[in-house]
């Protein structure tokens, strides 16, 4: 059982995730908003495959070769990252031969690439125009640059102008409280949508959306779909940030006290290369994860294979030897360092299943 694996892994409890699957499932339908997850909190076939079941249009990923790999189980997908190199608009355009792809893209020198290798492989992309709303990673600046984009992209053989997409990342205070900014990021679509309309152009496609706000998303105007990804399994982020429980946490890593040779400490064999040096958004100074049985510990410093727990607020210490379940702070690179995680299905002992899209960093 969970005693012989070894540590440090990651353990996925089967149940906590088809509930949270569920729920966003729910969540979407009654506001009739579609459900377009991103693999890179999972990266595996299996989780895509159950959120395929639980009705999702098709898939999201930000690199390539996570587009090759979930190509093998969907016929639709968002590379929700702008394309610029010959080489990676190359392989895009080979998928998009026999299956629908389409990318997000914030210039006019990603949408030439992009089209020359359409036509050169005899394929068409579709296209997002990239909306910054907020967020200031990538994405146009105004309504103006969004329809100059647009149209260039129109014009482009190779091409399919689709639509729009952003990333509320900006948004991480508590639901209760996002009305406002989400209010505003449906005007400045409503801005883009207008000025495209009284230019002849449609969009089909307005895609957003994020895990912080996901269930706050029929607040945004003429959205159609969603791509949160870190809400089928949760982690410390969404818990302080208050759009998850711990309950709803379906990812833990299992680690084991490896030393307590120095007084009001102890010692995990999950590292940084494990745990990853991920501060909490929502609270910056709580650690780097939540000890389950020891809530009053905290996980102060990371080396590559050391984690530093200072216990002396607990009311007793791990001893040597002893399993612990952490909550990550940030479950998605959590995951992309493992070469497999171990999934728990109520009765049954856990069983390996591959992170088939690990390290798809091109």
């Amino acid at each position: 059982m969970l005693n012989d694996l070894p540590t440090p892994c990651i353990v996925i409890d089967a149940a906590v995730v088809a509930r949270n699957l569920r729920r966003m499932a729910t969540y979407a339908k009654s506001h009739g908003l579609a459900v377009r997850p991103h693999t890179k909190t999972h990266k595996s076939t299996l989780l895509g495959r159950m959120q395929l079941e639980h009705g999702a249009i098709g898939l999201t990923v930000a690199k390539v070769g996570e587009a090759e790999v979930m190509a093998s189980i969907t016929d639709d997908i968002l590379m929700a990252y702008p394309a610029v190199d010959p080489q990676r608009c190359a392989r895009l355009a080979q998928l998009a031969r026999s299956k629908t792809v389409r990318v997000g893209i914030d210039s006019t020198i990603a949408a030439d690439a992009l089209a020359a290798a359409a036509r050169s492989a005899g394929a068409t992309v579709g296209i997002l125009v990239d909306l910054d709303v907020g967020h200031h990673r990538t994405g146009v600046q105004s309504a103006g640059e969004a329809l100059a984009l647009a149209q260039h992209i129109d014009r482009s053989k190779g091409l399919r102008l689709d639509g729009v997409m952003f990333f509320p990342g900006h948004i991480a205070s508590p639901p209760a409280s996002q009305a406002p900014a989400l209010t505003a990021v449906g005007a400045k679509l409503e801005e883009v949508l207008s000025l495209w309309r009284r230019s002849g152009l449609e969009a089909r496609v307005v895609s957003g959306g994020s895990t912080p706000t996901a269930y706050q998303s029929h607040l945004v105007g003429h959205l159609t779909e969603i791509r949160p990804g870190t809400y089928v399994y949760n982690d410390m982020n969404c818990v302080r940030g208050q759009c998850a429980a711990l309950e709803d946490c379906a990812a833990r890593i299992l680690a084991t006290v490896v030393s307590t040779a120095v007084p009001g400490q102890v010692v995990l064999d999950a590292g940084s290369k494990t745990l990853t040096s991920d501060r909490c958004g929502p609270a910056p100074d709580s650690g780097h994860g939540h000890v389950l049985e020891y809530p009053q510990a905290k996980i102060t410093k990371l080396s590559e294979e050391h984690a530093q727990v200072d216990v002396t607020a607990c009311d007793r210490a791990p001893k040597v030897g002893e399993r612990v379940t952490v909550i990550p702070n940030h479950i998605c690179p959590c995951v992309n360092l493992q070469d497999q995680v171990w999934w728990k299905e109520e009765g049954s002992p856990p069983r390996a299943i591959m992170v088939e899209a690990r390290g798809k960093v091109f």
